[in-house]
């Protein structure tokens, strides 16, 4: 038995659906909690009284909510860096749909289940899709937050996640429908207007990211260009965070820094 009445803080680690017992206890005895499964990441009715009032946990959108807050839903790693990439597009209404989101991972986002297709043999020179035709738990997630976002109507999503024959890293292609026509250094100048302050995310100027700009860091890296060739405007937007440090543990860190009033890099640069 954790004493909990001695902690300030709690990370909640346990697979889906399991970690309810612990968040609830850990709120009694008065601790802040940072949830890092997906249970708490979009309100539901009917929801324990424990688990009502959490916060979503991305500090670029939503930093002043989690200054103080007593729980917290850590995002999942694909929707982190879709979120922030797309944030400025949809709060200003230039995005229409659907957006294609094609998000590629390596394989410490499966997990650490033991599972055939996770064995080196059947991981290596491959590269392959799943959860495919939209059915990624993440896009429940990924639409309330957009829907959040959105001047306007919110665009429909449709997204792919891959399995990356690395052991970590995402890169996400977003194909982003316009409502009008906007060239690459004018996207850049909205995401540097809504970001060129936050200590974490990387604009880049004339390329995409890759993954060598973000693994190991907590840092996501944002890049966009026009598609040519195309009847109606299209803006590809590229996104690429470290699935363990932006994607789950450093964010996690990042929010119970901002909640327990520290220095928000405390412990990540």
């Amino acid at each position: 038995e954790a004493p909990l009445t001695t902690c300030d803080a709690l990370f909640s680690c346990l697979p889906h659906g399991e970690g309810g017992e612990w968040i609830a206890r850990a709120r009694r005895a008065g601790a802040r909690v940072v949830d890092l499964s997906a249970d708490l990441r979009v309100p539901v009715e009917g929801a324990p009284a424990w688990a009502r009032g959490a916060v979503y946990g991305l500090p670029e959108l939503h930093r002043e909510e989690i200054r103080g807050a007593e729980l917290l839903a850590n995002p999942g790693c694909y929707p982190t860096a879709a979120l922030i990439a797309l944030a400025p597009l949809l709060r200003r209404g230039l995005a229409a749909g659907p957006i294609i989101i094609n998000a590629a991972s390596g394989v410490t986002g499966a997990g650490r289940s033991p599972r055939r297709e996770m064995l080196f043999a059947e991981v290596a020179e491959e590269f392959r899709a799943y959860a495919a035709g939209n059915t990624h738990r993440h896009l429940v997630e990924l639409r309330h937050q957009v829907g959040a976002l959105a001047a306007g109507a919110a665009p429909e999503l449709v997204f792919t996640p891959h399995l990356l024959p690395v052991r970590r890293g995402i890169l996400e292609t977003i194909y982003v429908p316009l409502r009008e026509p906007l060239s690459a250094s004018v996207a850049r100048e909205f995401w540097l207007e809504d970001y060129s302050d936050e200590p974490f995310v990387e604009l880049l100027e004339e390329r995409l990211p890759a993954l060598g700009d973000v693994v190991g860091s907590n840092r996501v890296a944002l890049g966009a260009t026009p598609v040519a060739g195309v009847s109606s405007p299209l803006l590809l937007v590229g996104a690429a965070i470290d699935n363990l440090r932006k994607g789950a543990a450093g964010q996690a860190v990042q929010n119970l820094n901002l909640m327990m009033g520290w220095p928000e890099t405390e412990g990540l640069l």
